[in-house]
């Protein structure tokens, strides 16, 4: 941990490796441990021993997100490149040379945001809404008999993606094969790098098609953008645009059922009709956000952030779960935060989430969540609270189950 780039402690401190059970059991305590031992920007080391800094504070992830100059998306800066295997499974992640928007600065990048929020504008939000619905009543007519079932994996990590492919030209036959795909490549593991290519793969092929049949949907639309963007960049823009718009959505729905389910603050809404529901939403984004850690911002030169000596070409994670429960923020995690939308759970910046994916985004986990609260009103958790476990990824933080059970009703 003392080669040049590399995050070494200054303070005496370990690095905390970015893996292990406690980002999923407890990520709020190793979160207020490692502000604890390290301040608000803390040594980390990811899969293979790369060093990265993780930034926890508020105020310095707000800095470090609002100056793309000094750090920069560019992932080409990167100091560390050359200790990266082929294999590397965060290379869906971290990638290099990545024809996306993700990775695209400056007056490029704007045109190609512009893009993506004119395709994402002109799908009417009713009809946006409808399909959702009917994509949630098609769910539930699946399990309703039952009495019970596990709503994570037969309707939260359903639901999305289905509306997402809709929108964007996909038949609804490719949704399942893509929700496979996208969660192994978010999960950072062995299958990382397979998931990839498939999602890779569809999205050529659904350009190939729209080329031919253009239609009234998301990739039709940007191929249609006069900017003059290449079917490479458009394929890579819809690939970050479903991995984007799909987990974490199922996540905020995933998350923001169990919210409602354990916490008495929200057990009214379960009886009492809808007008919590965004209230229990906004609660998930400040205090169990679905994306946790973004990867990331480059250093353009030696600087210093948070008491830290940052170099050149270091890469901070965004620790966007940590900035939200900065002790300096939020003063008493107890209180309900009253619809204050100040968190970072959509990012900060010119690299934020645009703000039409996060409308898109909304409709779908608020009708998906409105809509079993209409077919299903006494639903129940079918086990404890301390029982329910979450997927092992420190990137994003969601549930690997959530069984319910309620009084079996008849399909639609």
């Amino acid at each position: 941990m003392t080669s040049p780039g590399c995050p070494a402690s200054e303070h005496g401190t370990a690095p905390v490796p970015l893996s292990g059970p406690r980002f999923a059991t407890e990520p709020a305590t190793l979160y207020r441990e490692m502000r604890r031992d390290h301040g608000s920007v803390a040594p980390v080391v990811l899969d293979g021993d790369i060093p990265a800094w993780l930034v926890l504070g508020y105020r310095e992830l707000h800095q470090v997100t609002g100056d793309p100059t000094l750090f920069s998306r560019d992932s080409d800066l990167w100091n560390q490149w050359d200790n990266i295997p082929a294999d590397w499974p965060l290379l869906p992640m971290i990638g290099r040379k990545q024809p996306s928007i993700l990775y695209t600065v400056g007056e490029r990048h704007r045109r190609r945001a512009e893009m993506i929020s004119h395709a994402l504008e002109a799908i009417d939000p009713f009809e946006l809404k409808a399909h959702a619905e009917q994509f949630a009543d098609e769910l539930i007519d699946g399990f309703c008999g039952k009495g019970e079932c596990d709503i994570v994996a037969d309707y939260a990590m359903l639901l999305p993606v289905r509306v997402l492919a809709r929108i964007y030209g996909f038949s609804d036959a490719q949704g399942p094969g893509l929700v496979t795909a996208m969660n192994d490549m978010i999960d950072g593991r062995e299958r990382a790098l397979a998931g990839q290519q498939h999602l890779a793969q569809s999205m050529v092929g659904l350009l190939a098609a729209k080329h031919t049949a253009p239609g009234e949907d998301v990739s039709s639309y940007m191929l249609q953008d006069p900017s003059g963007f290449t079917d490479e960049e458009v394929a890579q823009d819809l690939m970050v645009m479903m991995a984007a718009g799909h987990q974490p959505t199922a996540d905020w729905i995933g998350n923001s059922l169990r919210l409602m389910l354990t916490d008495d603050r929200f057990a009214a809404s379960l009886f009492g009709g809808r007008h919590s529901v965004a209230e229990a939403m906004n609660e998930v984004l400040w205090e169990d956000t679905p994306t946790q850690n973004v990867a990331g911002r480059w250093a353009t030169r030696d600087t210093r952030l948070g008491d830290r000596h940052i170099r050149s070409g270091d890469l901070l994670l965004l620790g966007l779960a940590a900035a939200n429960a900065d002790p300096q923020v939020r003063t008493d995690a107890s209180v309900l935060t009253g619809g204050n939308s100040a968190h970072f759970a959509f990012g900060h910046g010119e690299h934020r989430c645009p703000f039409p994916a996060q409308e898109v985004a909304e409709v779908i986990a608020r009708t998906a969540i409105e809509v079993v609260l209409d077919r299903l009103p006494d639903i129940d958790l079918a086990t404890t609270a301390d029982a329910l476990t979450r997927r092992p990824s420190p990137w994003l933080r969601g549930l690997t189950d959530l069984p319910v059970r309620f009084t079996p009703t008849p399909a639609l």
